[in-house]
Order: C-alpha cells, then sequence, then structure tokens
C-alpha cells in the first residue's frame, strides 16, 4: 500500500510533511498580502508626529516591548480589562511591529489617554509612587536627557521609504518640532496616542 510505503520511508515522509506546511503556511498567509483589511490604516489611523516617534524609538531602546505587549487578543477577558481588540490595519505605519507577548506589565496597546500626562511622568520617574506593587524599573534620566532631533527628519525619510505617507513638509520640520524636548516628553507623546483613534475606542 502507498500508506505503508510513506510510513517505512522516513525521507519522502519528511517531505510530504514539509509539503503539506508549506502548503497549509501559503494558503494562510499569502491572501494576507492582498486584503485591504491588513495593507491598508484603518480609520483615523496617521503616521507618528516626529515627537511621539522619538519617543517610541525611546521605547524601544528602553526595553518596554519586552515587558509590554501592544496586541489585544479577541477573549473577553482580554477586551474587558484593555479595550476592543487589535486590528491587523492599526500597524500599517509600525515598523517594527511591538506586539508581544510578553506580559510582565499590561498591555500598553489602549493606554492613550487613559491617565494624564502627569500620571505617566510619575510612573516613569518612580513606577511605586503611583503603582505601589510595581516591579517597573525608575527611569529618571529621561527628565535629563534632552533632544536635539539631528535625525528624525532622516528617521522619517526612511519611513517614507517604507510606505509611511510622511509630506516633505512634515519632515522638513521634523527637527524643529523635537529639538529642545526632554526625553520624558516623547515617550509620554508616544504613549499618549496608543490607541486613541476613533476605530480603536471601546
Amino acid at each position: 500500500m502507498k500508506h505503508d510505503t510513506i510510513e517505512r520511508n522516513i525521507g519522502l515522509m519528511a517531505l510530504l510533511i514539509i509539503l503539506v506546511i508549506s502548503g497549509g503556511t501559503l494558503v494562510e498567509n499569502v491572501p494576507l498580502f492582498f486584503l485591504k483589511e491588513t495593507t491598508q490604516p484603518g480609520p483615523g489611523i496617521k503616521p507618528l508626529p516626529p515627537l511621539a516617534l522619538e519617543g517610541r524609538d525611546i521605547y524601544i531602546r528602553e526595553g518596554c516591548n519586552n515587558c509590554h505587549s501592544q496586541m489585544i487578543r479577541p477573549l473577553r477577558a482580554e477586551t474587558e480589562r484593555y479595550g476592543a481588540f487589535s486590528e491587523a490595519n492599526e500597524f500599517v505605519y509600525d515598523h517594527p511591529f511591538l506586539w508581544g507577548s510578553k506580559r510582565t506589565g499590561p498591555d500598553l496597546a489602549r493606554v492613550g489617554k487613559r491617565y494624564s500626562d502627569d500620571w505617566h511622568r510619575a510612573h516613569l520617574y518612580n513606577p511605586r509612587d503611583v503603582v505601589p506593587e510595581s516591579v517597573m524599573p525608575a527611569y529618571p534620566w529621561l527628565f535629563e536627557n534632552e533632544l536635539t532631533g539631528r535625525d528624525t527628519e532622516a528617521k522619517m525619510d526612511a519611513l517614507r521609504k517604507l510606505g509611511v505617507p510622511y509630506t516633505d513638509d512634515q519632515i522638513a520640520t521634523a527637527r524643529d518640532e523635537v529639538k529642545g524636548h526632554k526625553e520624558i516628553d516623547a515617550v509620554v507623546a508616544y504613549l499618549q496616542q496608543l490607541g486613541t483613534t476613533k476605530s480603536n475606542k471601546r
């Protein structure tokens, strides 16, 4: 029987398993590259302004995405705690994605405008001042380090090459919008816009 032949030939069986898994992967994933829901920005989704863009880079530099995910799964326990589940069209301008699965701290996909700027500043300066049981480290240097905006234009230009629709005017004024701000200003600007578009609200 053909079935016996496959079972007795480990090389043939391995090849067929690889073909089946590859075929299934292609069938599942290739259509996503052509669906509007996954390739076009959702309603209200805009590129990050310069200060928030710098904040995102600081967020990555400080390893915030190692403990905080930014992807709410379509499960009742998650949507009741964090808000509406995440959709692919929210992230079309994100390079790289910061979805993650590690939750030492809570998911931040909908954290924008839930707390005041002052709350975020106090939390980042010393988390235990606002959340006594927090295990998050403090980031006091964010209040000291000043942004120059030296590389902001180049970052935005690189992102435009990846499909983020920054205009020439936005890029030209980026340095002035960032220069002189403290790193804490940038991080708070980034956090305060997470999940605040009309399509992302509960």
